[in-house]
Order: structure tokens, then sequence, then C-alpha cells
């Protein structure tokens, strides 16, 4: 019976450790001198539109949140983890706004006045208010967070953008719901159908950011393919869903190698060349063969090798030349007529001019 009880209570231990292990919480509780103490769910997050088509499209695996509490001192702490650290920043960059500035965290995040948001790996961390916690608790927490988030590089598409974009009005997109979010959020709502066009199931990324200089403005498009044959095809999707009107106003669309560039209702020609000519992309075809890096030896240490094998070839000569001359002669002084020269299997071809028969033994 004590056995039975003992494999059941093993069963049931293996059976509780997927689920412990997928529950695994992120939010510690407790860091510096802050305790967590379970609260309500923020609605911060919630209040962008489509909030749920966009949390769908870019995969939230799971929410957590936390009230942290140091003396008197309360702040409340949300987390959105997500599958992939891509994902994390298509939703990041839905969520942070122009009113917004990087924070002095050494992470990609944004404050105002009340608010942080914090792109950790995979994960994105709001602390609110912000006012109430101090910097270096603030670094021990994100640290804390960070070490649990997948680290995978974010999309290189980011650094095609050129430098003076208003900061906040960033926003990336691997999916219609987000690129309808990016083109509402930049108020460029006439140019919505191309969500349907952009050709996001064929894995393309998109990265938008608005521009201005002085009286000229505009929004940058970026597009990026997996190939240039894709690039190509969807180019001329996009140009025939362009109307006549936003063409007139100065809309056009290049390809450079896998990335199209689309600049929005630009305020001249000439501003928007010069904003597609800084944008930071540069196509490079590579062919990497098999190669050896051959250098010739110094003339010393060639000499020295010849010299050396020379050497080598004559004594081998020499030894192999006394060991068959000398055997031979040795056998003869000690054995003469029983190991070589023996007469009995020695001949002599003769013609038989004489009576004499020639005897071999005379010859030896």
């Amino acid at each position: 019976m004590r056995k039975f009880h003992l494999i059941y209570a093993l069963s049931l231990a293996l059976g509780a450790a997927p689920y412990s292990s997928a529950q695994q919480q992120v939010l510690p509780s407790h860091f510096s001198s802050w305790t967590c103490s379970p609260g309500a769910e923020d609605v911060e997050f919630d209040r962008i539109p489509n909030f749920s088509d966009l949390t769908k499209e870019a995969g939230l695996a799971e929410n957590e949140f936390c009230d942290y509490f140091s003396g008197t001192a309360k702040i409340h702490v949300d987390l959105q983890k997500y599958s992939d650290p891509s994902s994390a920043y298509e939703m990041y960059t839905a969520l942070i706004r122009p009113d917004m500035h990087p924070s002095t965290l050494d992470k990609t995040s944004a404050v105002d006045g009340d608010r942080l948001f914090v792109l950790a790996g995979s994960s994105i961390l709001q602390v609110r208010p912000t006012p109430a916690i101090s910097t270096a608790d603030l670094v021990t927490l994100v640290n804390t967070v960070s070490a649990h988030a997948d680290q995978t590089p974010l999309p290189p598409i980011r650094t095609y953008l050129p430098r003076g974009f208003t900061d906040g009005t960033q926003r990336y997109a691997r999916g219609p719901a987000a690129f309808l979010n990016a083109i509402a959020s930049l108020k460029q709502g006439e140019f919505a159908n191309l969500a349907g066009e952009a050709g996001f199931h064929s894995q393309a990324e998109a990265m938008l950011a608005h521009y201005r200089a002085g009286k000229d403005e505009a929004v940058l498009l970026l597009i990026e393919y997996p190939t240039p044959q894709l690039a190509e095809q969807h180019l001329r999707h996009l140009e025939q869903a362009l109307s006549p009107a936003e063409k007139q106003a100065g809309t056009t669309i290049e390809r450079r190698g896998s990335l199209l560039s689309l600049v929005l209702k630009p305020s001249s020609a000439a501003y928007a060349n010069s904003l597609r000519n800084a944008v930071k992309y540069e196509t490079e075809v590579t062919w990497n063969e098999p190669h050896q890096t051959v250098t010739d030896p110094p003339l010393l240490t060639t000499l020295v090798k010849i010299i050396l094998g020379t050497g080598f070839f004559m004594v081998v000569a020499v030894v192999l030349g006394v060991a068959f001359g000398g055997v031979r002669v040795l056998a003869k002084i000690f054995f003469p007529g029983k190991v070589f020269d023996r007469p009995e299997q020695m001949d002599v071809l003769q013609l038989g001019l004489s009576s004499k028969r020639i005897n071999s033994r005379d010859f030896y």
C-alpha cells in the first residue's frame, strides 16, 4: 500500500511539472525595497485602437501585473510577454506616442510624466507612476525581467529609417492590423487600402515614421520582402492601389533590391527625393567560395629541407646497399655453395662443338 501511494505521488509531481514551468512568474515577488501585492489588471494597454486585433496578430502569450509597495510608495507594473522580440517591438511601437521621450535606461523605452514603457527582449514592461520609483530601483526591475526574455535581435528594417524622424512616430508592422494602426496614428487614413496589397502574407515587414524639416514634411513608408522578385511583384500591386489624387500629391514608389520606399504626401518632390535617398539600405550580392591562402616559405627553409631530404635518401641507399651486398658476401663465406651459386641449380648453355663438357664450377 505504501508503494502505491509513492507511485501515485510521483505521478502527480511529474504531471504538475510542465504546468509549473509554463506558468512561471517573471515579475519578481520583491526587488530592492519593493514587495509585490496582487492587484487589478491595468487598462492602459488596451486604450489604443484595435488593441485586441494587435495582440492577436503579434501573438500575446501571457500578461502579468502586480502592485509593488515600498513604505508608503506604490507603483503598478504590467508585463506583456510575446512570442519573440519582433512581435514585442511591433506592439511597442503601437503603444508609444510623439509626446513621450526616450528614458535614461539602457533599453528601448519611452516615458511621459506618469508612464514608462520598456521593450525588454520579447516582453513589454509598463510602470506607473514613474515619479514614485527611483532610477536605480527601476534598473533593477528591468534587468530582472530582461533576464527571462528572449534576446533575439530586433528587425533590421528599423535601422533603415533616416535620421530626423519625429520621435514616437516610428511604427513597425508585419501584419495588416499593425499597419492599419500605424496609418491611423500617423493620420494617413487614405492609404489604408495599401494594407491588403503590401503582401504581409509573403512575410513582408513595414516601417513607418513621420519627418519634418522646416516647412517640409512627409511620412516615409518602407516595406521589405524576402526576395527582390517579391518586391517587384508587390510594387506593381501597390502602384495600382494608389489613387490618381495620391499620385498627384507626390506619392511615389521606388524599389531598391528587396526594399520598397513610399513617401506619403510629401510637401515637395525635392523633399521626397532627399528623404528617399537618405534611406540606409545597401544591396549587396556575395558569393562565398571555399579558398585557401598559399604563401611561399623562406628560401633558407626550402634549402634546409632539400639538404635534409637528400641526405636521408643517401643514408637509406647506403644502408640498403650494405645490407644487400654484405648478406650475400657473408653467405658465400660461411655457407659456400649452399645459399647462393649452388651448382645443382646452375647450368650453362653449350653448343657442343667439342667433346668436352663444360663444368659450371669452373666459372666460380
